[in-house]
């Protein structure tokens, strides 16, 4: 399980998970999120907050992201066959 830090956007000032950016360890991307105000136009459709995909500062710039992976107790018998 990945945990993506939270940033406030910059328009809606919402607490909103910000993905890694390629070659900028320290920026990371808003991920699109809703208006506080203004959830849909008047054809329904839903809109998103002026903030989605800002390039902000990640609050803890250099840190490697942590990817949780389970791994088997035990390995099968054939497992040395595979290779």
């Amino acid at each position: 399980m990945m945990k993506l830090p939270r940033v406030e956007c910059p328009r809606c000032t919402r607490e909103i998970a910000a993905g890694p950016v390629a070659g900028r360890l320290t920026k990371g991307r808003l991920w699109r999120h809703d208006a506080p105000d203004a959830r849909r136009d008047a054809d329904g459709v839903l809109v998103s907050c002026a903030g989605s995909l800002t390039i902000v500062d990640w609050p803890t710039p250099g840190e490697q992201l942590e990817i949780d992976i389970e791994t088997p107790e035990t390995e099968p018998a054939d497992a040395m066959a595979l290779f």
